[in-house]
C-alpha cells in the first residue's frame, strides 16, 4: 500500500489548478518561485492572462476538509506578506512592471478560482 504524502497531494492540487487556469487561457510563466533565503516567499504558480497581459501570482490551497476554515481560511495575514514579498523580489527583475494581480486557487471538491482575492497593501 503506498501512501500518499503532503508533498504529492500539494503537487496535484498545483497541477489541477494549473490545468484550470490554462483551461481558462492563462499562460505559465513560472511555478514555485522562491526568494532566496530563509524567511523568504514562495509563489505557487506565476501566470500571464494575455488578453491584458496582466500578471498574476497564484496562491493554490488544498485541504481534505472544511476543518479551520478549509483551504481558504488557511491564507492568513503572514501568508498574503509573504507572497507579496516574492512577487516584490520577482518583479524587480522585470525591466517593465505589467499590470499584476494576487488570485488564489482552492482545490477541495471542485475547485474554486478567486480572482484578486488580496492585495499587496
Amino acid at each position: 500500500m503506498k501512501t500518499t504524502t503532503t508533498k504529492h497531494r500539494g503537487d496535484a492540487a498545483e497541477d489541477a489548478a494549473l490545468d484550470h487556469l490554462q483551461d481558462a487561457g492563462l499562460v505559465l510563466v513560472a511555478r514555485n518561485y522562491r526568494t532566496p533565503g530563509r524567511g523568504g516567499g514562495e509563489i505557487d504558480l506565476i501566470m500571464r492572462d494575455p488578453r491584458d497581459h496582466t500578471l498574476v501570482f497564484v496562491e493554490v490551497r488544498q485541504r481534505s476538509s472544511g476543518a479551520h476554515g478549509g483551504a481558504g481560511g488557511s491564507i492568513t495575514g503572514l501568508k498574503q506578506r509573504r507572497i507579496v514579498f516574492a512577487a516584490r523580489h520577482y518583479l524587480n527583475q522585470l525591466r517593465v512592471l505589467p499590470p499584476c494581480r494576487f488570485d488564489v486557487v482552492l482545490v477541495e471538491e471542485k475547485i474554486t478560482w478567486l480572482k484578486a482575492a488580496f492585495d499587496a497593501g
